[in-house]
């Protein structure tokens, strides 16, 4: 019996234990559950809360860079002649490149209303954007309505399209034509004759020409003797018609120096005076290309500056716009583009130069990161992943 009875006290004393236990237990749950709870579902918990974000973060960036692949880009260019168009063209088709997109480029011969159908057909055929080279706004402006119209967005290189929601890309003209012609100026000691090659009905000619009618007035005693241009085959336009000039003015020294507002023009020129053995004149350039820079390294060439804006960098430029606007971003209404100028002495003269390493030696020429942002730089790692 004491036995027995000892055995249910014990059973007893450890059932209390027990019972203390589970309550001491208890109490930490409430106490620390929340500690213990967080501790312990932290990871968990944190993961959940964050890891929905990191990941859903992820995600958008991931969809927000799937949704600008494979898009279809139309450049519709009013003229694609000579060597500045073909690098600007190169510039376009490489970044589109980049971005995992195609590009259809369309041209109209120097016939605005040619561009102007080009324009509806783009339209019709509703591409993802489109690029514009040397329209003109009295032209394009009902074509450029109904692409925005239809949610495709536009961007214009020397177009000067005057819509809104177009963004404009443009180099300084104004500049370029001053830095050039400041230049003969000053080699010219302020005085001499002059020949102007230049043509109308163009934004960036147009622009240029203030330019020049400023230097005009600053100048009187440089005086214009000729003056002639025409975007219908240029190079060779400029060639025949300088020729002719230089018969009229056969005297060393009655011609000081050409004005040529477009590379094409200053090709022309410069064939003609070096033909002729005219070594006394000098031609001053805008726009710049691989070709024009071995023309102006030549010694015996009358070529000698010429001022500019990277051409194949202009292509990116207004790639990198249009790809903002397909992402939906509100881009800035014009985008100016600095110029540079390049003479014959700041290159060297027992190497060849390029536009590609051209920024060795004249200061601010080259790529630009202009219109860049994190997602298209995200963009281009992925094309270039794949």
């Amino acid at each position: 019996m004491k036995q027995r009875k000892r055995l249910g006290a014990g059973l007893a004393l450890i059932l209390v234990l027990m019972l203390a236990l589970t309550a001491c237990g208890n109490k930490n749950d409430g106490a620390n559950g929340g500690n213990a709870s967080a501790s312990g579902s932290a990871s968990p918990s944190s993961s959940a809360a964050s890891s929905p974000t990191a990941s859903g973060s992820s995600a958008a960036a991931s969809d927000d860079v799937a949704s600008l692949k494979g898009k279809n880009i139309a450049l519709l260019m009013r003229l694609n002649t000579g060597t500045f168009s073909a690098q600007y063209v190169d510039g376009v088709k490489k970044q589109i490149e980049k971005f995992g997109g195609k590009v259809t480029v369309i041209t109209a011969d120097d016939k605005l209303d040619v561009m102007a159908s080009n324009l509806d057909a783009a339209v019709t055929q509703h591409y993802d954007g489109i690029l514009l080279d040397h329209g003109d706004d009295g032209a394009l402006s009902t074509g450029v309505q109904k692409a925005l119209a239809a949610n495709i967005p536009v961007v214009a290189f020397d177009s000067n399209i005057s819509a809104a929601g177009v963004t404009n890309i443009a180099q300084n003209d104004q500049k370029m034509a001053e830095q050039t012609l400041e230049a003969l100026a000053s080699d010219a000691g302020g005085k001499g004759n002059i020949v102007k090659i230049w043509v109308a009905g163009f934004p960036p000619m147009e622009s240029r020409q203030i330019a020049y009618k400023a230097f005009q007035e600053k100048y009187p005693d440089i005086k214009e003797i000729a003056a002639f241009g025409t975007a219908d085959g240029p190079q060779l336009d400029a060639q025949t018609k300088m020729e002719a000039i230089l018969k009229q003015y056969p005297e060393k020294g009655s011609i000081t120096a050409v004005w040529a507002a477009w590379d094409e023009f200053a090709k022309g020129a410069a064939n003609a005076i070096k033909q002729a053995g005219r070594d006394e004149i000098k031609v001053y350039g805008i726009d710049l290309s691989d070709e024009d820079l071995g023309m102006i390294q030549d010694t015996t060439s009358p070529w000698v500056a010429s001022a500019a804006v990277d051409p194949a960098s202009i292509g990116q430029v207004q790639v990198r716009y249009l790809y903002q606007k397909i992402h939906g971003d509100t881009t800035p209404a014009t985008v100016e583009l600095d110029s540079v100028y390049v003479n014959r002495d700041s290159l060297p003269a027992d190497k060849k130069v390029t536009t590609a390493d051209l920024s060795q030696y004249v200061k601010g020429w080259g790529a630009s990161d202009e219109g860049s942002t994190d997602y298209l730089t995200a963009l281009e790692q992925a094309v270039a992943g794949q």
